[in-house]
């Protein structure tokens, strides 16, 4: 018996250090960025304008901004790593980067494996038209032409709170949606905050400006399970940001839209 009890004090001695050290090594990446003085961030590399590659063959983007603001307030250089949709979240389990800032929405799959800072940027569906078209609600789409992309998330969605007197017009792509607005097929159209920003960048014809919200899936910076201390500088230099102005202006320089007042 006594050997078993010593046997048995060693093993829960041994697991008490291993889970001291894993905790340890996890609530060390913020001091560990500081010390290294560089903090590497997952970033996009193809889906504008949250990360692409510019002409000078640097990448440029709203998530890039973000990413050279988060390591300004941190005191260190930002060290940007391009990665896609399916390998970013894999990046940042693995210690490869230290944030992922790429388009990342919330969901509770995604919860499980990382924790996510406070929304940074605006990520949604909703209707756009003209600035002088006075639209702030479904009702006051009564009597209007609005343009969709058919089977889309925001056709399926839009469909719920449509007034009965509203003529859609769907297309079959974006592409078509959007040359629908900008030859005055339709007044009105239904799509992303991102196409939209896309659109403005490329053209002044018929400037899309965002009329009401219809289903919302803000960014968020992710952030490995456990890191307490760098998930709280984090969400304070997020609420920096967002007090003194730098995070409207990013907003204003990529999507052309204000942050939205609940971000």
């Amino acid at each position: 018996m006594q050997r078993r009890s010593f046997i048995q004090l060693i093993a829960i001695t041994a697991a008490s250090f291993g889970m001291l050290a894993s905790t340890t090594a996890s609530a060390d990446v913020l001091a560990d960025v500081q010390k290294a003085g560089v903090l590497k961030v997952a970033v996009p590399q193809d889906f504008p304008p949250f990360g692409t590659v510019g002409t000078d063959l640097k990448p440029r983007g709203y998530d890039i901004d973000m990413a050279n603001l988060i390591a300004g307030d941190l005191g260190v250089k930002v060290e940007l790593i391009p990665v896609t949709s399916t390998n970013r979240i894999p990046y940042l389990t693995t210690g490869k980067a230290n944030l992922v800032i790429s388009s990342l929405g919330k969901n509770p799959d995604r919860a499980k494996v990382i924790d996510f800072s406070d929304a940074y940027a605006p990520f949604f569906n909703g209707v756009f038209g003209p600035a002088d078209t006075k639209v702030a609600k479904p009702a006051d789409l009564a009597g209007k032409v609005l343009g969709v992309t058919r089977g889309s998330v925001e056709d399926l969605e839009l469909t719920k709170i449509a007034p009965a007197d509203l003529t859609i017009k769907r297309f079959e792509d974006n592409n078509a949606t959007i040359s629908a607005y900008l030859t005055g097929q339709v007044q009105l159209v239904a799509t992303g905050n991102v196409v939209a920003a896309a659109v403005n960048d490329m053209t002044k014809l018929r400037r899309l400006d965002a009329k009401f919200l219809i289903k919302n899936s803000p960014c968020y910076v992710g952030v490995a399970k456990g890191e307490g201390a760098l998930m709280a500088k984090v969400n304070a230099i997020i609420a920096k940001a967002k007090s003194d102005g730098r995070l409207e202006a990013i907003s204003q320089k990529w999507l052309q839209q204000p942050l939205p007042k609940d971000l």
